[in-house]
């Protein structure tokens, strides 16, 4: 572990302390299939405090916004906010609130709307799509607004589960995070949002780049790119399958995977769940 997290858990163990308890967060693998598959990589700007510099995948934490009724009651589309609990083994309220908050950091993120004005089709206005977005990232319209206003289905349908990683308790800030794969709505592109006026601070990310997921390993083993080892771990996933289409028809078992920290010989290491092979 780097010298400060280190030192947090030797402190962490050292003095037994209670872990904080983690938020509730999704985060959106979002995919396009070109010569092979490509993944849609954030790297997260180099003044942020957790993880400056790494490539990660869009999302973000659940915000009460996300829990809006209205959007699993009227603005839903696919399968509903009880089936998605089912499928996660969580209540309806909190899958609805998850669901929400994927499709609302993918397009704060990377400005792709998992929406539609059917539960068939998709949103390819460019001109709607950027000013919904300033809308969101501006905070004067929550996700609920957004689709009220413009008669659209929030598309559940397109929202494949993944994975589920809980960050380590030795973490001031810990989140309990759903992976969810999607693929690139057609007509629509990912890319990173313009600041909403000229003296706002920068963003949490400062580029967005298509990387094949075998790449994107070879790219971070020779240290040109940062990736935490759920990421790594998500794209040597990934790389193993043949296409998009064979991703989005996995029915994979989703269990809590924690990493844990280790102390020995005053070296600090961490532990990942046995379930899982780090790549790195």
């Amino acid at each position: 572990m780097p010298g400060g997290m280190a030192e947090r858990a030797r402190d962490f163990i050292a003095r037994d302390l209670q872990p904080a308890v983690p938020r509730d967060a999704a985060t959106v693998i979002l995919l396009r299939q070109e010569s092979g598959i490509e993944v849609f990589l954030l790297r997260r700007a180099g003044v942020l405090e957790f993880a400056p510099g790494a490539c990660v995948f869009p999302g973000g934490s659940v915000d009460e916004l996300d829990a809006d009724p209205a959007i699993g009651e009227t603005g839903w589309a696919g399968p509903s906010p009880a089936d998605v609990g089912d499928l996660l083994g969580i209540s309806a309220d909190r899958a609805r609130a998850l669901v929400c908050a994927a499709v609302r950091e993918t397009f704060e993120e990377s400005g792709v709307l998992l929406a539609g004005p059917s539960a068939a089709e998709l949103v390819r206005d460019g001109a709607v799509l950027a000013e919904d977005r300033h809308s969101l990232l501006t905070g004067s319209a929550s996700l609920g607004d957004l689709l009220r206003h413009r008669g659209l289905l929030l598309r559940a349908d397109l929202l494949t589960p993944w994975a589920r990683w809980i960050t380590p308790e030795i973490s001031p800030r810990r989140f309990d995070t759903w992976f969810f794969a999607a693929i690139l709505p057609p007509g629509q592109t990912a890319a990173l949002a313009a600041r909403p006026d000229a003296d706002a601070a920068p963003g949490e990310s400062d580029s967005g780049i298509w990387w094949a997921p075998s790449a994107a390993l070879e790219a971070a083993r020779s240290g040109e790119i940062t990736l935490l080892p759920p990421t790594a771990i998500t794209l040597a996933e990934l790389a193993a399958y043949r296409d998009v289409a064979a991703i989005l028809a996995a029915r994979r078992r989703i269990i809590p995977l924690l990493p844990t920290a280790v102390v020995e010989d005053d070296q600090v290491w961490l532990a990942l769940p046995q379930e899982v092979e780090y790549p790195l």
